[in-house]
C-alpha cells in the first residue's frame, strides 16, 4: 500500500520459503514445467505457485485446491467460507501457517492446472521500492466464489479488461503500467477458457520500464517500446 496506494491492482504478495520445505500434493503442471516456464529453479518455482494460490485465498477467498489422490485431479474444494476456513486463512495472515501445511493438514492437493504464467516484471531500478514479479492468470474453480475479505482494499470487484481500462481512461481507476498492460493483454481473448490456453500471450521474458517526462506527462515506457501514461489517484 506505500508503493502503490490509491490504485487498482491484482491480488498479490510474497512467496513463503517454508512452501519449499513441505512436500505438497501437486495436481498439474510440475515444478519443473513451472520452473522451465519463470526460468528459476524447481524450489522457487514452487514457491512462486503456493504464494499465487496462497494469496489467492488471502485476499480474494478463492482456494485453487482439490482432494488429493482423487481419481482424475479435476475435483476442487467447493466452498471454503466457513468459520474453520477463515481461522486457517487469518492464519495465513499472520503466517502462522504455511500453505503447504494448510493443504497436508486437510488432504489437499494444489490445483496448478488452474494457473498459467502471464508475465514477469521487474520495477525499474529509479524507484526506491523495486519488486520482481511473477503475474499469473487463474481460473475460478467451480463452487467457489470471490470475497472482499483481504482487509488491505477500500474495494473489490470483478471488472471486464475492457470495462476496467476504459475507467482507467477516464480518470476514475488509477492503474500503475503491469496492471495497464496485462488488462490490455488479455481484452482480446473471449473467455476464461481462451486466456489459459492462450497463456503466456507472448515469450514469458522480465519487463523492467524506464521512465519518460514529456510536455503531456510521464510515461512508462516498455522494452518493445510500447508507452503507459502514468495516472496519478485523484484525492480523495
Amino acid at each position: 500500500m506505500p508503493f502503490a496506494g490509491g490504485m487498482t491492482a491484482y491480488p498479490g504478495g510474497g512467496v513463503d520459503p517454508r512452501d519449499g520445505d513441505t512436500d505438497v500434493a501437486w495436481a498439474g503442471p510440475s515444478p519443473a514445467e513451472w520452473a522451465a516456464a519463470f526460468g528459476c529453479d524447481e524450489r522457487t518455482a514452487r514457491e512462486l505457485v503456493c504464494a499465487a494460490v496462497r494469496e489467492t485465498f488471502e485476499e480474494a477467498g478463492v482456494l485453487l485446491a482439490g482432494p488429493a489422490g482423487g481419481p482424475d485431479g479435476s475435483a476442487v474444494v467447493p466452498d471454503v467460507s466457513g468459520d474453520d476456513w477463515e481461522e486457517q486463512r487469518q492464519a495465513l495472515l499472520t503466517r502462522e501457517l504455511s500453505l503447504a501445511e494448510l493443504l497436508a493438514g486437510r488432504g489437499l492437493a494444489l490445483r496448478s492446472d488452474l494457473l498459467r504464467p502471464f508475465a514477469h516484471w521487474i520495477t525499474p531500478p529509479a524507484e526506491p521500492r523495486r519488486y520482481d514479479t511473477k503475474f499469473f492468470a487463474a481460473a475460478l474453480p467451480v463452487g467457489q466464489e470471490a470475497r472482499h475479505v483481504s482487509g488491505e482494499a477500500d474495494e473489490a470487484s470483478w471488472l471486464t479488461p475492457a470495462g476496467a481500462l476504459a475507467e482507467m481512461a477516464a480518470g476514475t481507476r488509477p492503474m500503475l503500467p503491469p496492471t495497464i498492460h496485462t488488462l490490455g493483454q488479455l481484452r482480446p481473448f473471449p473467455d476464461v477458457t481462451a486466456v489459459l490456453a492462450g497463456s503466456p500471450p507472448e515469450p514469458l521474458h522480465p519487463i523492467s520500464p524506464t521512465f519518460a517526462d514529456e510536455p503531456d506527462g510521464r510515461w512508462a515506457v516498455l522494452p518493445d517500446g510500447t508507452r503507459i501514461r502514468l495516472v496519478v489517484p485523484l484525492p480523495s
